[in-house]
């Protein structure tokens, strides 16, 4: 029999991939694009366990699920950060790079 590739198996590296690039947009989407990329590398890798001689492109599915990791760590840490500045500053100040400078010169005691 010939070998085969892995239906999800590019899908996840580019979720992967997206997930990193995107963790700046909030962290939403990377969160959400991780979470995707993490499910289809379970369905691909549970199919690979079941007959690894017939797939090709394991690695593949490997490096996407840890980008995917990396991507919804990234995308936690950068949603944690804005609610924390939003509810720290307001999100007024968010919105005033200005206004924002002077709030946290206020919080940090700069003067």
């Amino acid at each position: 029999m010939e070998n085969q590739k892995l239906p999800n198996a590019t899908a996840v590296l580019i979720l992967g991939i997206l997930s990193i690039i995107t963790c700046c947009c909030y962290g939403i989407f990377s969160v959400i694009l991780g979470t995707i990329g993490i499910v289809l590398a379970n369905k691909d890798a549970k199919l690979y366990a079941e007959n690894p001689t017939n797939y090709t492109n394991y690695n593949n599915v490997k490096i996407g699920k840890t980008l995917n990791i990396i991507g919804i760590v990234l995308g936690v840490i950068y949603l944690l950060m804005m609610i924390w500045m939003i509810a720290t500053f307001g999100f007024d100040s968010l919105q005033d790079p200005d206004l924002l400078k002077e709030e946290m010169n206020r919080y940090f005691g700069v003067q």
